[in-house]
């Protein structure tokens, strides 16, 4: 390739692209559109945004978000931002941006993704407010009820200002601008998972003390630490038969139980079990003779060394 060639070659390629951007600055733009750009300039007051148009763009700070926690800071010169056309004129021959009314048209479509996919977002409360507390999300103004926060009871929402917690989308309203976000149903399941955790470690077998928590009719659940409990059903509290485990448990009560099982995540326990094994030690202790005098003693003899 001469040189005289290559020449030619990029004045071409330099012209296309001069005619490409010479086309794009005199392209219709209306207020309410929607313009991409790159940040050429941050100021205290504004930002400056070049998207190939004939004029720039202008952001003011008011315009950028709606997110008391915003900072303008958080915008560097290069970054590709996305906006709204609210004037064509700004009073300088700019046009007149807003970053959050961009944001705002791009968050609901965003959080109605978060809603349908259950998605687990980390949010910072910001404020307290009658029935619960605010937190924004994608710039949009949450709303998270104290019944929703935790899956304990919430005494003073003032003390949850400024916590990061998980939640999840619960209702959208775009046109009534409600977002509604809950952080209970994140933190069961967290819980769940880390019982379920304590709960593989558990070796069935094992005999514990725990400490009735609740009598049932059907039979009592035994604190057994760590977050841990489980259920003596009432076949299983002692060898005669009883109607109601009140009969021969109260809450409060220490009791010493055997691990069953812990078969679809609950554990199992039984009093019976120990009962079992402390009469199987007892009739093998009696039965122990020594191998002469087990050869010389009749039955009869044997019966009455018997403990029922």
């Amino acid at each position: 390739m001469t040189e005289e060639f290559k020449q030619t070659e990029e004045t071409m390629e330099s012209m296309a692209d001069f005619e490409q951007e010479l086309n794009a600055s005199f392209r219709k733009i209306s207020e309410g559109d929607l313009v991409t750009g790159t940040v050429i300039g941050v100021k205290e007051s504004e930002v400056i945004v070049d998207f190939k148009y004939y004029t720039a763009g202008i952001i003011p700070t008011t315009e950028l978000s709606n997110d008391p926690d915003f900072s303008i800071n958080s915008i560097q010169e290069g970054d590709a931002i996305t906006a709204t056309v609210i004037r064509l004129d700004d009073g300088e021959g700019n046009l007149l941006l807003s970053l959050k009314e961009a944001t705002n048209v791009l968050a609901w479509k965003k959080l109605e993704n978060y809603l349908e996919e259950k998605t687990i977002l980390s949010v910072k409360i910001s404020d307290a407010v009658n029935a619960g507390v605010i937190a924004y999300v994608e710039g949009v103004r949450g709303f998270i009820p104290a019944s929703q926060l935790t899956t304990s009871y919430v005494e003073h929402l003032e003390d949850w200002i400024g916590k990061t917690i998980d939640v999840q989308v619960i209702t959208i309203e775009q046109e009534g601008n409600r977002l509604v976000l809950s952080g209970k149903e994140v933190a069961k399941a967290k819980e769940e998972e880390e019982l379920q955790h304590k709960i593989s470690h558990i070796v069935p077998g094992t005999v514990v003390e725990g400490t009735v928590e609740t009598l049932m009719p059907y039979g009592a659940f035994v604190s057994l630490g760590n977050g841990l409990s489980g259920l003596v059903h009432i076949s299983q509290i002692c060898q005669k038969r009883i109607k109601k485990p009140s009969e021969v448990l109260k809450e409060g009560q220490t009791v010493k139980v055997k691990i069953l099982n812990t078969d679809n995540g609950k554990i199992s326990l039984s009093m019976k079990a120990l009962e079992d094994e402390m009469i199987e030690t007892e009739v093998e202790e009696v039965f122990d003779l020594p191998e002469s005098e087990a050869t010389t003693t009749s039955l009869g003899d044997l019966l009455k060394g018997l403990k029922l």
